[in-house]
């Protein structure tokens, strides 16, 4: 399947801003965007990490900008230099273990940065689509069995998941107060853990694990039992931008969407470490003793409002997943090749078998 006649070529030509373009994350939906023929700009921190998805994959025809979103002045004028037709708002700290030791830093960038993009769409008349890019962990912990639907409550413990939550309300509210008929047409997308190439993040279990069994060390897991949805980053990726399709349409799709994995990919974290290992033996882990910091128990999503409404459904099995995220890092580090245009390439050929609308 060629990636220019994907969604129907609406991102062919268009201009659009990445925040947070130089995270793991957003480094894939530029290398998407711009294989589509899209006019990419990215706004976001220099990367954190070393090496770095975003350096690794050399994207030259992004216009890289290195704005932090706490500086309203700087976001307001990138917007009306770019006048972006569609914003896809990844710029986060994403990580739970440090939005304990810095919870100001998290919700000046997860929330208040938020509203200074948001400000700033207010007066770029350019801009006609907003797709916020939150999380799973926004939702008010409780049991449920089929997973957590759109409609259920929000709520948060640890400073990211409150600050995430927070996003959700300030998102809603801009779109009910300031963009009336005429204005933008905003969303967001709650999406599980995602896991694939390219990630090097500190506190996160396959990145953690990758380094552990690349220096021939045992990594210690904290909660060994917890539950999460698993999947690939091409996989949120796929719905927000057929999210972003839709709202650059018109169509009545804005609020929130949940993005889950396949039904055998929400694993406890045990689970998923046994059978990364089973493609990379070197992978050790034990379990981390002592007390630990409060994370969900349980994280599970249920992701059939956009089945029926997008058009969209997960792509990859939990085995096909690993297989590709250990295959992409063995790659890396035994041979010192970048295979992450190779596994775009081999999910939308996967999605154009499956029949999904965006990819036929």
């Amino acid at each position: 399947m060629a990636l220019n006649q994907l969604f129907a070529g609406a991102y062919t030509g268009r201009r659009v801003l990445v925040t947070g373009h130089t995270g793991f994350k957003g480094s894939w939906l530029c290398l998407w965007l711009t294989a589509m023929g899209a006019h990419v700009t990215g706004l976001a921190l220099a990367p954190d990490t070393e090496p770095a998805h975003w350096q690794l994959l050399s994207l030259n025809d992004v216009h890289d900008l290195r704005v932090d979103l706490r500086d309203p002045e700087a976001v307001l004028q990138t917007l009306r230099t770019v006048a972006p037709e569609i914003i896809f708002h990844l710029a986060a700290q994403p990580l739970v273990r440090r939005s304990y030791t810095e919870p100001v830093a998290t919700f000046n960038t997860n929330v208040l940065g938020l509203v200074h993009l948001l400000e700033a769409v207010r007066v770029t008349p350019s801009v006609r689509a907003v797709v916020n890019a939150t999380t799973d962990k926004v939702y008010l912990e409780q049991t449920t069995v089929a997973g957590y639907r759109e409609d259920h409550p929000l709520g948060g413990h640890d400073p990211y998941s409150t600050s995430k939550a927070c996003a959700e309300l300030v998102t809603e509210c801009y779109r009910k107060s300031f963009f009336g008929e005429g204005g933008p047409l905003v969303a967001t997308a709650r999406a599980g853990n995602v896991i694939g190439g390219g990630d090097w993040a500190q506190d996160r279990l396959v990145p953690d694990l990758v380094r552990a069994a690349s220096s021939g060390s045992t990594l210690r897991v904290r909660h060994p039992e917890a539950v999460r949805p698993w999947q690939h980053v091409l996989e949120p990726l796929a719905g927000y931008l057929q999210l972003g399709k839709r709202l650059l349409a018109g169509d009545a799709v804005e609020g929130p969407w949940n993005f889950g994995p396949a039904a055998d990919a929400t694993l406890p974290v045990h689970a998923l470490v046994l059978l990364m290992r089973a493609h990379w033996p070197q992978l050790c882990s034990e379990q981390e003793p002592g007390p630990q910091p409060h994370e969900a128990a349980t994280l599970r999503l249920d992701a059939s409002r956009a089945a029926q409404y997008l058009g969209w459904a997960p792509v990859w099995d939990a085995q096909t997943t690993l297989q590709s995220t250990i295959q992409w890092y063995r790659d890396y580090y035994e041979r010192g090749e970048l295979r992450s245009s190779a596994d775009l390439q081999a999910y939308v050929d996967a999605a154009h078998r499956a029949g999904l609308e965006w990819a036929i």
